[in-house]
């Protein structure tokens, strides 16, 4: 392993710096004039010709200076750059723009995907919780008339879901509470996963005299349970990306727009990332990750969880030139807001 001395750090993380701001390669004198080293752009040049065969700079063209190799950011994030803070005005609006009328953790997402866009100033994808370990809280089914009833699914993670059932037959109020009661008794306290064919059967078991109208009521129940695991994938700030001049070339922004258009590879991207809560953020630079249409690209995920389960990723897609301290300190700061929101979320609906 070859050793990298603090003199050549100093001019990594300077060329890296500036390349960030201006997209365009980075020559000595440059280093030289712009950052204070103590160093002659002979120096730095020649420091610089050591740190491309070392793997941690590219060098474009014979007659222009260097970029950043996937090495030489992954150097950077790890141990080079300055943690950039976020402002008093931006914390201030992410907490006003999360607690403004968001009564259910789908509105709290799609929020969070926002504000992230905003503040980063890049594209920002979020997507809906797995509810297959999520714990189902309650099961009430009520009666709209003699053939009519609506199944509700409230789960612990506070999301509800419910469907219209058609009846066979006319049945009276008594009867429809007895069987929401007895559904209610089976599947709460149960993860959405372990719901399966033998929780029907020991329930239509037990009401075998009225089976159609409880096959009617549970297929109605099973119907909610699939819609409740359906996943939605938020983006937004999809515009910012022509604010980067990588993306003014129509082909590389088309290339971008259709991965964003590709529903699958949005989620395989955010579920990448399921080391859960105590990770923090994970940051993975073009190359590193694992799905070959994101190979060009940076991204920068989160998960966030509820009693230690994971039910979600919020992230950042962006050029492998991002600026990374910003976009970490803010996914950062908005990850410890929702898993603060979905606790508060909770309790609160506990408590009801």
């Amino acid at each position: 392993m070859v050793f990298l001395d603090e003199r050549k750090k100093a001019i990594l993380k300077a060329i890296i710096d500036d390349y960030i701001n201006t997209a365009e390669p980075i020559g000595s004198r440059t280093v030289a004039r712009r950052h204070e080293l103590g160093l002659s752009s002979a120096t730095i040049r020649n420091e610089m010709a050591d740190l491309e065969d070392m793997g941690y700079l590219l060098q474009p063209h014979t007659s222009a200076g260097r970029i950043p190799s996937v090495k030489g950011y992954r150097l950077y994030v790890d141990e080079l750059m300055n943690v950039e803070e976020l402002s008093r005005e931006e914390i201030e609006y992410i907490h006003e723009s999360l607690e403004s009328n968001i009564s259910e953790i789908r509105q709290l997402l799609k929020q969070a995907s926002v504000i992230m866009s905003k503040v980063t100033k890049y594209t920002s994808v979020a997507v809906t919780p797995y509810m297959r370990e999520i714990k189902i809280k309650a099961v009430q089914v009520i009666p709209i008339d003699s053939k009519k009833a609506l199944a509700i699914i409230v789960t612990s993670a506070g999301m509800v879901k419910n469907t219209i059932v058609q009846l066979p037959r006319p049945v009276d109020l008594d009867f429809i509470n007895r069987v929401s009661n007895l559904i209610n008794d089976k599947l709460s306290g149960t993860t959405i996963d372990k719901v399966d064919e033998s929780k029907f059967q020991s329930i239509e078991l037990e009401m075998w005299q009225d089976r159609d109208i409880v096959g009617a009521l549970l297929a109605g129940v099973e119907e909610t349970l699939k819609d409740m695991d359906n996943v939605e994938i938020y983006l937004d700030g999809t515009s910012n990306i022509f604010n980067f001049p990588e993306f003014r070339d129509i082909i590389k922004a088309r290339e971008f727009f259709n991965i964003l258009d590709a529903k699958d590879i949005l989620r395989k991207i955010l579920i990448q990332n399921k080391t859960g809560e105590k990770s923090g953020v994970e940051i993975r630079i073009g190359t590193e990750n694992e799905i070959e249409e994101i190979k060009d690209y940076s991204l920068v995920t989160a998960t966030y969880s509820l009693d230690d389960v994971l039910i979600g990723s919020i992230g950042i897609i962006g050029p492998t030139r991002m600026a990374y301290s910003k976009v970490i300190s803010s996914v950062n700061y908005i990850r410890k807001k929702i898993n603060n929101d979905l606790r508060n979320f909770v309790s609160d609906l506990n408590n009801d």
